[in-house]
């Protein structure tokens, strides 16, 4: 069965491979499936069809046969679980995996996120100025809690995993902040990530999107 997946007409980053769809894509390149993209722009989030298959009126969705799913966290554990590469044999392994991919959707994002919407889109609010700093301060937390986990370590446990997709993904959300080069390792273990082939084939394929005519 086809597995088609949806995707930012243009997306707001311009190709950087921040859009949520990357994760998807890089899970499916790692796994070696091959993929559609259905582009959707702004408005058609909002009409009838796409909020079948998304409640929330974002991207991506993952359709393949009759299955439907959305949020970037159960597609990807669907895609690791489906297919090989992504998730070790080893019970105990796999299960410290997908708690490395709660970890970064749940604990390492949300301040990220608050910080990203903080600097970018309530700079112009009177009250800026006091609270970026201080949504700043909580990202550095986290950040150094997962870079003590980390260590000199190249990977969050053994082998790449879907714990170790996740959360370089959500790490290349604060790396334009200049504040993930305040921890090297974390810094070092990003680019790791970046340096898979898949994941050089997953954003090399969303920015042809984003730099078409």
């Amino acid at each position: 069965m086809t597995i088609t997946i949806t995707a930012f007409d243009r997306s707001p980053d311009g190709g950087k491979g921040l859009a949520r769809d990357t994760r998807v894509r890089w899970a499916l390149e790692e796994v070696a499936q091959p993929y559609e993209v259905r582009l959707v722009s702004f408005r058609a989030l909002k009409e009838p069809a796409h909020l079948a298959l998304h409640p929330f009126g974002q991207i991506p969705t993952y359709e393949e046969g009759d299955l439907a799913l959305f949020e970037t966290g159960a597609i990807v554990f669907h895609i690791a679980e489906r297919h090989a590469g992504l998730l070790s044999k080893d019970a105990n392994a796999r299960a410290r995996a997908i708690t490395w991919m709660f970890a970064a959707i749940n604990t390492i994002e949300p301040p990220i996120l608050e910080y990203v919407t903080a600097k970018l889109f309530e700079a112009d609010k009177p009250w800026a100025q006091q609270r970026v700093p201080l949504v700043a301060d909580r990202v550095r937390v986290r950040l150094q809690q997962l870079s003590s986990r980390l260590g000199d370590a190249e990977w969050l446990d053994g082998a790449f995993s879907a714990g170790d997709l996740m959360m370089v993904s959500v790490l290349l959300r604060v790396r334009p902040s200049g504040i993930l080069d305040e921890y090297a390792n974390l810094a070092a273990y990003v680019a790791r990530g970046e340096a898979r082939p898949a994941y050089q084939r997953a954003f090399a394929a969303q920015l042809a999107v984003n730099t078409r005519p």
